[in-house]
């Protein structure tokens, strides 16, 4: 189901608690949430239609790939860029990693480490930083 989107900045500044199984339907109403903004928007995180459980889903091609309780165990390369959001107005510096290792549940809860570079790896950054609470 489509989400409206959140801009309360109380509210995503929030760090997300974990999510489990019981919260998949968080996970299918973020992946139509996302699809519905998809010309604007390539990444969300549960935060952002109101919901505080540590998932976020982001666009990879034409599919989107959910990430449950996502977590950067490492990252290289470190660079200044400015990102925008579906939650907030304008853009905002920040900092990123070229190259992340992350750790994630797929939506069968299966384990994954993978690893992500450029402009994906800047997305999931964006979207895990969400579920931290921390905004750009």
């Amino acid at each position: 189901m489509i989400k409206s989107i959140m801009a309360d900045e109380n509210f995503l500044s929030k760090k997300s608690i974990p999510a489990t199984k019981d919260d998949l339907n968080v996970v299918n109403d973020l992946m139509d949430t996302l699809e519905y903004h998809s010309d604007n928007c390539v990444g969300m995180a549960a935060n952002m239609i109101g919901i505080s459980k540590n998932i976020s889903v982001f666009r990879l091609g034409n599919t989107s790939v959910p990430m449950i309780n996502p977590v950067i165990i490492s990252k290289k390369n470190i660079y200044e860029t400015s990102e925008g959001c579906l939650s907030l107005t304008g853009e905002r510096p920040t900092q990123r990693y070229q190259n992340i290792k992350v750790k994630y549940l797929d939506i069968n809860f299966i384990e994954h480490t993978q690893d992500f570079s450029d402009w994906i790896a800047q997305i999931i950054q964006h979207e895990i930083d969400h579920c931290n609470g921390i905004i750009i």
